[in-house]
């Protein structure tokens, strides 16, 4: 007992700094890289891999000549398949890094652009013009711009409104939000198949729940119908939102407001000693 204790200090003192830097950089690493692939084609790839280092461990245990042949050849070129295989995936990934910084997305800057969206949805909503607005959050949406039309653009209420104008070529179909940028319009999207959806639901609105029951999306919908915005989360529809309760909604469902704990636990503390006193 003693000397597994004293096999478990020793080996704890033989730690270097340089070997909990390494370890926490690799684990930063391969949290980014899962985040960054997870809801994308790439997943569904990387879980047939898996697959197949399955089949050739069982292929190892149980002898399997012509497969442990066949796999073994194969993992000698593997790391040319995986670049040919994941091209899009890491072609977007290194676009993104380069052309995002660290410190760019401040929260001021993103409740800023939440207020343009804001002001443009009441714009279109008070004239009656539909729209269909979808953030984008933890699962990549590159799969829903395919045939879209590219902005890559910032966020702004001129943009928002001239797109969503009738007649213009970008007014049918929704418009993807990336952090703060409008990334693709006329964007075609999964329609819900929900039959608890209300009847005088429309299309826009399908699609905007549709993309939600999906993906972890948040759809913005501006009914032409009606002149109402309605937001759908997760597959739910909350219907004619005002300004005020459509941002606290957006903030929250975005995540740009984080819980500050200590404040939280300040606030705690001051209600017990009032209620004390």
């Amino acid at each position: 007992m003693f000397e597994g204790i004293g096999w478990l200090v020793d080996t704890v003192k033989s730690i270097r700094i340089n070997d909990v830097i390494d370890i926490l950089l690799v684990a930063v690493l391969i949290y980014y890289l899962l985040k960054f692939i997870i809801g994308t084609r790439g997943w569904q790839i990387l879980i047939g891999l898996f697959f197949l280092l399955f089949l050739w461990l069982i292929a190892k245990v149980l002898h399997l000549t012509t497969i442990e042949w066949i796999f073994d050849n194969l993992w000698s070129i593997g790391i040319f398949i995986l670049i040919v295989v994941f091209q899009p995936e890491i072609r977007r990934g290194l676009a993104k890094i380069g052309e995002r910084s660290l410190f760019r997305y401040s929260i001021l800057s993103r409740k800023k652009a939440i207020d343009e969206i804001i002001r443009a949805a009441t714009f279109l909503a008070e004239r009656k013009i539909g729209a269909l607005i979808v953030f984008e959050r933890n699962i990549d949406l590159e799969n829903y711009t395919e045939g879209c039309v590219k902005l890559n653009a910032d966020i702004s209420l001129e943009l928002l409104i001239s797109i969503f104008i009738p007649q213009t070529p970008l007014h049918d179909g929704a418009v993807i939000i990336r952090d703060q940028e409008i990334v693709s319009a006329r964007c075609f999207l999964p329609l819900t198949i929900n039959p608890n959806i209300p009847k005088n639901i429309g299309t826009r609105h399908r699609a905007g729940i549709g993309i939600t029951e999906e993906t972890d999306a948040v759809a913005l919908i501006v009914s032409e119908e009606r002149g109402e915005i309605s937001l759908a989360i997760d597959g739910k529809l909350y219907r004619d939102l005002d300004p005020l309760t459509l941002r606290n909604m957006l903030i929250k469902a975005l995540e740009i407001e984080k819980p500050d704990l200590l404040k939280n636990i300040k606030n705690k503390m001051k209600r017990q000693k009032n209620e004390k006193n």
